[in-house]
């Protein structure tokens, strides 16, 4: 045989949802079948969408997707197409990452994940038993070679595919979005392709799972290490790729390149996609959010609108004496810009109550940051009253750079259930507003446009609990915190390193040890959307009680 037919099937399962992700494939297969592919291939663990984590040690959860499976299988009966799906395989006991052919109306092949990786927001160790490594599966005449994953980060499981007689690599992944990840892939797949001399397709699946997203990106490799295909990031799709037998090499004659976004435009959408899935998954209507007149909660915001529709959006300001005319003036612009349903509910009432309740046990104590937990608190609590009332989901809109040094308020600012900038900085926060307000992202449902009021963008920024108070009395320039912070967290970079790049010992000291005390107000945050390579939750794993200091 020196022609084949392969289509890529880049979509968005959902976890756990065995009968939708087979419906997925069930319409993929038509589609396939449509279009006279000899194969087509689904991505890692999209039978059970990934990753199904604690799910595998569920002996009725594998029972039942290996009738799934099955059933897959008994679509390919007097069909030519073929099927590669990624799915857990359990075998003598142990469950195994694992990728099955189905053909002729039954599981015809089958290989086990090598690689396991166990690091970062992966344990799959925990849960997956190691494969040997693979032979090819011979699929009408051709070697294929199907190596899972983390199998393609280390050279030895190709190696080994391409000394058996492989003669096209076919990469079934789950690789979530980071920043800069995607080319991380694509030069650790030219590698692979250079060391065995082989092409290969490259697929991945789309969208967000709690905190992970998945870009898609999906992309082939001629074994020139020339992209000719390359699939777009953050939309499902689906793609014939035809293949031709020159000299007894395998080349994709299919030239399709979409360019992809760049890594602020594909921050923007990974935020959208990660809340746009959670709350969709979740089964939400909506969402609600406190609107203060600030940059971050005017970004998660304009986030939502873009994710989910002005129609499923309600932002409440929630104002007490020390919101000033220009806060109320820019919250009410902003929504009106965002087309988003908009109500006021004054605090003052309930803060004074709770204040009055207080004021004898309080005798004696002059006023802190108490008084200021209680209007966050007291904000917090009626907008989780709405969301009990009406069924939306709150979000919670504190950006990386306050969640890591503790300037947010447990049980108030902090109320929600998930959180789509969590992971940005607040240097990113402002360089993704104006990002949106400059360019509309493909595929959002918001306006075009100018769409957060641009002093939001320009003001100082405060959380208005005192008078005067802004954020930079009691923080360094979010420039300064934010390039610490990397330092500290991304880089693990000791103190006197940091000093060395030019910042004051005592400014470092400060944001260390704030840095540790936070930790235990992380580990009660809502989930957030990952973006960078260590976020604050699967990422970074240190003990509440902790008395190591530099």
């Amino acid at each position: 045989m020196n022609a084949i037919q392969i289509m890529i099937a880049q979509l968005n399962p959902v976890v756990g949802d065995l009968e939708k992700n087979t419906d997925l494939a069930h319409t993929a297969y038509s589609e396939a079948i449509a279009q006279s592919a000899d194969l087509l291939v689904f991505t890692e663990l999209f039978l059970t969408g990934y990753p199904p984590e604690d799910l595998i040690l569920k002996p009725a959860f594998i029972a039942a997707t290996t009738q799934k499976l099955e059933t897959l299988a008994r679509l390919t009966s007097n069909q030519k197409t073929a099927i590669l799906m990624g799915t857990p395989i359990e075998k003598n006991g142990s469950v195994y990452n694992a990728v099955a052919l189905l053909e002729n109306g039954e599981i015809s092949a089958i290989r086990h994940k090598v690689e396991l990786p166990n690091y970062g927001v992966f344990d799959e160790q925990r849960v997956f038993t190691k494969g040997n490594m693979p032979e090819p599966i011979v699929f009408q005449g051709i070697q294929l070679g199907v190596p899972i994953c983390e199998d393609i980060w280390f050279p030895n499981v190709c190696q080994h595919l391409k000394e058996k007689g492989a003669e096209l690599l076919i990469v079934l992944n789950g690789s979530p979005f980071a920043l800069e990840k995607h080319g991380h892939r694509m030069d650790m797949v030219r590698s692979r392709v250079q060391e065995t001399g082989l092409p290969l397709i490259y697929t991945n699946q789309v969208g967000g799972q709690d905190e992970l997203v998945f870009d898609g990106a999906s992309f082939v490799l001629n074994a020139n290490s020339g992209i000719c295909v390359q699939l777009p990031a953050w939309e499902e799709d689906i793609v014939l790729t035809q293949w031709h037998k020159t000299n007894e090499f395998w080349k994709c004659e299919t030239v399709k390149r979409v360019e992809l976004e760049n890594t602020t435009e594909a921050s923007y959408l990974a935020c959208v996609t990660g809340l746009r899935d959670y709350v969709e998954k979740s089964g939400f209507p909506g969402v609600v959010l406190g609107l203060s007149g600030g940059i971050d909660s005017a970004l998660c915001a304009a986030i939502a609108v873009d994710a989910l529709g002005a129609e499923r959006v309600t932002c409440v300001m929630l104002p007490y004496k020390y919101t000033s005319s220009e806060s109320l003036s820019d919250a009410a612009k902003c929504a009106e810009n965002l087309g988003v349903t908009y109500h006021i509910v004054p605090i003052e009432q309930p803060v004074e109550s709770a204040l009055q309740g207080l004021k004898d046990l309080f005798t004696g104590k002059a006023e802190d940051v108490t008084e200021e937990n209680i209007q966050s608190r007291m904000r917090g609590m009626l907008l989780m009253a709405i969301s009990n009332k009406f069924g939306s989901m709150v979000i919670t809109t504190g950006n990386k750079s306050e969640v890591a040094v503790g300037y947010a308020t447990l049980y108030g600012d902090m109320n929600g259930g998930f959180n789509p900038i969590k992971d940005l900085y607040k240097t990113q926060v402002y360089e993704l507003a104006h990002f949106r307000n400059t360019k509309t992202p493909k595929g959002v449902l918001g306006p075009e446009g100018h769409v957060i009021p641009e002093n939001i963008i320009t003001k100082a920024p405060t959380a208005e609990l005192r008078e005067g108070q802004k954020d930079q009395d009691s923080l360094p320039p979010y420039e300064v915190l934010d390039d610490i912070l990397k330092s500290l967290n991304e880089e693990e970079m000791p103190i006197e390193n940091i000093v060395a790049k030019g910042h004051d010992i005592e400014t470092v000291q400060k944001v260390a040890r704030l840095l540790y005390l936070a930790e235990y107000k992380r580990r009660q945050a809502a989930l957030g959307v990952k973006i960078s390579m260590r976020n604050f939750g699967r990422d970074r794993r240190y003990p509440i009680i902790n008395k190591f200091r530099e």
